[in-house]
């Protein structure tokens, strides 16, 4: 067998998962996964850790060593090494086996390891739901088409609150809990957000009505950000069903990466 073909094995195994090897090999990495990271989960439990500790510690490093070796086999058997190990994937790959180690040096790092969980969105490979990524793949693109307009949103929330949590500072003061400025605004942020944890209250007449209005505007504010990515999703799905428009001959069909009309030859803008 020569070197090539040995990566290419390799490579139908580790990266396919239509063949029946490929498909055994992905459901093992997602048990394998799913249990290292209920086993970080069970060593955060005091008395699970008292009594098993060691053991769910040797777990974790056997986890990881299967991990990093995963790891590096997928660096060499890929034709652009580079390319995976900058890719989403690639990423997580390597953050999810990063925190054993530092584990060694900083206290407390191991349960980063958490981070493993996001492997498992290789289950939609597996499983063959592509369909799921198509969509995921729509609402990034939403996203970063509304990040302007949620960026001015959240500037404008942001000086919002600060002049909110000031006002409750001049209407309520020390005496009623809201002794500084800061501690206001996060009283404002709490209530805005409608989270309301109820560790400072306001007390007066004139604080509990103002209170009341800040309460009321936050179900408002909740809406706005929903309602932009949504008007986002629909704009995207219509350029999709229906393609681009012409603004010269006015016809549709175009692809969203076209930069001239296909019947005119004039620029879409």
């Amino acid at each position: 067998m020569t070197n090539k073909s040995w990566r290419e094995k390799l490579f139908i195994i580790i990266f396919e998962a239509d063949t029946p090897a490929g498909k055994w090999f992905d459901v093992s990495l997602l048990i394998a996964i799913l249990l290292s990271v209920i086993a970080v989960m069970l060593e955060s439990v005091e008395n699970i850790k008292v009594k098993h500790g060691f053991g769910l510690y040797i777990a974790e490093w056997m986890f990881t060593i299967f991990f990093t070796l995963e790891y590096i086999l997928r660096i060499i058997i890929v034709e652009k090494p580079w390319r995976y190990i900058r890719s989403f994937f690639g990423i997580v790959d390597l953050l999810s086996i990063i925190p054993t180690y530092l584990g060694l040096f900083l206290v407390g790092a191991h349960s980063l390891l958490i981070i493993r969980s996001i492997r498992l969105l290789r289950v939609f490979r597996v499983l063959k739901m592509v369909r799921f990524l198509g969509e995921a793949s729509q609402l990034t693109s939403a996203l970063k088409a509304s990040r302007a307009k949620i960026i001015v949103f959240i500037g404008g929330v942001f000086s919002l609150t600060v002049i909110l949590g000031t006002l409750m500072y001049m209407i309520e003061g020390g005496d009623n809990g809201f002794t500084s400025i800061p501690k206001s605004i996060y009283w404002a942020v709490v209530t805005l957000t409608t989270v309301g944890y109820g560790d400072i209250a306001p007390q007066t007449a004139l604080g509990q009505g103002f209170a009341t209005f800040i309460m009321i505007l936050g179900y408002g504010i909740i809406a706005v950000p929903t309602g932009i990515v949504t008007a986002e999703m629909t704009q995207h799905k219509i350029q999709l069903d229906n393609g681009r428009k012409c603004d010269s001959c006015h016809r549709t069909g175009h692809d969203i990466q076209a930069n001239y009309c296909k019947y005119c030859g004039e620029p879409l803008i």
